[in-house]
């Protein structure tokens, strides 16, 4: 990344100065006498540019003012020493998962919608670390593939919606198994999984606790949140959660915690505890390159103050 600005910018303030040049004569009571000839009186070229060597003047002394400032073109390149976690966030995309009780305060907000906020905010904070999106409902698939491209995953992330993996029913058990594929044969420090859903498991070949022994034997853990105010509501009569106990089960079998969120803000506090507890291990390196500019400005300044000596002491010369 490439960027502009001086190594000294209090400097400028001295342009304040240069800009009252015009004003000296006034405040001082200094005024020059121009010896006048036939020309003048007439109104000859000359006196057309009377006001050129205090222009050139205050040109040539804002250009060293700058030049004093140190302009600068900086240069900044971030290396990456070594690999961050890998990370699978596995995103129920079910009917349910469409209520509208995520929101806080008076502005409602979708279950799927607050997931895919605060995921986007999590992959933001985590700029190092390879990270992949799992959709599921009735089936499971991956919406994205573990990247270091995050821009890309966060496009990915916002073109999730309701029902893209079935809106009838939810496969956790698919689901968890679809993130530990992915993760299971790779070298990473550490291969995380994170499960958000609102629903009990319906659906699927696998069972939750199946799917989550097979992830914990090849080194995935996981963490899993309940999300949804439980309440009864148009889409579920009878009223709907997630299923707490099989949620904490999973997630104790690979080493994880199980987490509950009612609202969007109750989300992204989780997020910062997973944060907490997965912190990322890259060793990020910052080389900053200074190219300094100041000539660009010294060297016309210079030529600027030599142009209006030159023009004071002949063809604009003043008497005494």
């Amino acid at each position: 990344m490439t960027t502009s600005g001086f190594a000294q910018p209090w400097v400028l303030l001295l342009l304040i100065p240069v800009l009252l040049l015009p004003l000296q004569a006034r405040a001082t009571g200094r005024l020059a006498l121009v010896v006048p000839r036939v020309s003048d009186l007439a109104g000859g070229r000359r006196a057309w540019f009377a006001g050129l060597p205090l222009a050139l003047r205050m040109l040539g002394l804002a250009l060293l003012v700058v030049a004093l400032a140190r302009p600068q073109r900086t240069r900044t390149d971030v290396l990456v020493e070594s690999e961050g976690l890998d990370i699978m966030l596995a995103i129920d995309s079910s009917g349910s998962m469409a209520e509208l009780d995520m929101g806080t305060g008076l502005t409602p907000m979708s279950r799927l919608e607050a997931a895919k906020m605060v995921a986007s905010q999590f992959v933001e904070g985590r700029p190092n670390d390879r990270i992949g999106v799992v959709a599921f409902g009735e089936e499971a698939f991956t919406q994205c593939p573990l990247t270091i491209d995050h821009t890309t995953l966060h496009d990915l992330i916002g073109a999730m919606a309701i029902g893209d993996a079935g809106g009838q029913g939810t496969a956790v058990g698919t689901a968890i198994a679809v993130s530990a594929k992915r993760l299971k044969d790779l070298e990473a420090p550490s291969r995380i999984a994170i499960l958000i859903t609102d629903g009990r498991s319906n659906a699927g070949r696998i069972t939750p606790i199946e799917a989550a022994q097979a992830a914990g034997a090849v080194g995935v853990r996981l963490y899993t949140i309940g999300v949804g105010a439980g309440r009864r509501s148009m889409l579920l009569p009878f009223g709907n959660g997630p299923d707490e106990e099989q949620l904490t089960a999973v997630a104790t079998a690979t080493g994880g915690q199980y987490f509950r969120a009612s609202d969007a803000r109750a989300l992204a506090e989780v997020f910062t505890a997973i944060d907490q507890l997965e912190p990322s291990p890259a060793e990020v390196r910052q080389l900053i390159e200074h190219e300094e500019r100041f000539r660009v400005a010294l060297v016309p300044g210079v030529w600027l103050l030599i142009a209006d000596l030159m023009l004071a002491a002949t063809v604009l010369r003043r008497g005494p």
